[in-house]
């Protein structure tokens, strides 16, 4: 799953140091430029961010879309499971009846098999007393034995009665015989179709459920990239709500500027008014005395002093960066649990530990994040370098985006939120940015950060 990625292109400092009492060799009209630029710079990016999130809806629905093909395919398989299991089914009950069948048969078969055994024996008797009277002389025989023409006629439908039933017998045994032979052909065949075809539906059972477990994968995995698209989504929201701020603030820094530029305009003009003013009245006095002779001496007026610049912010401890809570350091800065610790940690069990401003500068964000739960992002111009300050985990956070901040100023409360295992401070110091990577992490001791 992609992780939220906010780019916080803390850029926004850069050239504002005056306003919390860094130093810059740069002209006003420089840095007021370079603020405009910046400016510019985080609208490119929102507008960047804004076209992935485009982009990102539509994949999102193309992988809707997709869920709802796989989902259709899905239940056309399940009825064609259904379906080919009501067959195999039937067929199984079909084979049960045949088989039962068979066994009807075989009892059927072995009357028949009784009946032809004994027509074969009485065949075979019959057989036997041809060879023993000589066949068809013994009928002849019989024939003129007769005393009379009734008894000729009588001894005549005998023997035609006797031929005709032993006639009889032969083709009852003859059908018989191709009777047994086609039922046993028939049931066997039906028996060996049915079995031909249940087999045949097993095999398109399994290909079927192959085809629902291989479908099922597919929606799993379309599911899961669904999710990591919005994950995406929302991280790129987050990103170009982080951008908004930024732009906002730098709106903020260059009204600012542009009033401090303004202010020194104006002090400067008073200043040249006041020394305008001042050569004017010396120049003034000096025509007076040189009228009068040279009588006396006169004291030059001074110039007016330029009025004094804003006073700084006070300074809460020696340093460019505070301690900004109380209490002990739990965990410093670099591998820790397998991973890499991109912060240090301060904790302490009282309750209201106050977190402040390590230095002053911008705020950037401040919200609920997933991960840093309350978090607060500065951003700090030092000697002309950008830095970016995180305080995440906070109980409450008491400071709102765009706010200008100095050092040491209340920006929370120490707390537990987020993905955080007891309370604590974690405080990150990024030389730069801030981005999701932290690349541009840095040690908060090797700073002058106090421990």
């Amino acid at each position: 799953m992609r992780k939220s990625v906010m780019a916080l292109t803390v850029s926004v400092a850069v050239g504002i140091g005056s306003l919390f009492g860094g130093t810059t060799i740069k002209t006003e009209a420089s840095k007021l430029s370079d603020l405009q630029n910046q400016k510019q710079q985080i609208q490119t990016e929102r507008s960047g961010i804004n076209s992935d999130i485009h982009a990102t809806d539509k994949e999102i629905q193309r992988l809707q879309v997709e869920q709802d093909k796989v989902d259709a395919e899905i239940k056309r398989l399940d009825m064609a499971i259904g379906n080919t299991n009501e067959k195999i089914r039937e067929k199984t009950a079909d084979i049960q009846d045949t088989e039962t069948e068979i066994k009807k048969l075989r009892g059927e078969i072995k009357i028949l098999q009784d009946r032809i055994a004994k027509r074969e024996e009485l065949l075979k008797d019959r057989a036997r007393n041809f060879q023993v009277s000589g066949g068809m002389v013994s009928y002849i025989d019989v024939l003129m034995g007769a005393t009379s023409f009734g008894d000729f006629v009588d001894r005549a439908t005998a023997v035609a009665t006797i031929m005709e039933a032993d006639k009889g017998i032969l083709e009852e045994h003859q059908r018989d015989k191709e009777s047994l032979e086609t039922k046993q052909k028939q049931v066997e065949e039906e028996l060996a179709s049915l079995k031909e075809m249940k087999a045949e539906l097993e095999v398109a059972k399994k290909q079927l459920d192959s085809q629902r477990s291989a479908k099922d994968k597919l929606m799993k995995q379309l599911v899961k990239q669904e999710e990591e698209e919005h994950d995406h989504k929302m991280g790129l929201q987050e990103e170009e709500a982080t951008l908004r701020a930024q732009e906002a603030a730098m709106a903020k820094a260059i009204q600012l500027e542009q009033s401090r530029i303004a202010q020194e305009a104006e002090r400067a003009r008073k200043q040249a008014e006041a020394r305008a003013a001042a050569e004017a009245a010396a120049k003034k006095a000096a025509a007076a005395a040189s009228n009068k002779g040279g009588g006396g001496s006169s004291a030059a007026t001074a110039p007016a002093p330029a009025p004094s610049s804003p006073a700084p912010e006070p300074v809460v401890t020696s340093g460019n960066f505070m301690k900004p809570t109380t209490g002990a350091n739990t965990s410093g800065f670099g591998p820790r649990w397998g991973t890499f610790h991109y912060g240090v940690d301060w904790a302490n069990r009282s309750s209201n530990v106050a977190v402040v401003a390590a230095a002053s500068g911008v705020v950037i964000r401040s919200y609920y994040s997933s991960s840093y739960g309350n978090v607060v992002f500065i951003a700090h111009s030092i000697n002309g370098q950008t830095f970016t300050t995180v305080y995440a985990h906070l109980e409450s956070r008491g400071i709102g985006e765009g706010a200008v901040v100095s050092k040491g100023q209340f920006i929370g409360y120490m707390g537990n939120t987020g993905q955080s295992t007891g309370k604590h401070l974690h405080f990150e110091l990024h030389k730069g940015q801030w981005n999701g990577s932290k690349s541009n992490a840095v040690d908060p001791f090797a700073y002058g950060v106090p421990r």
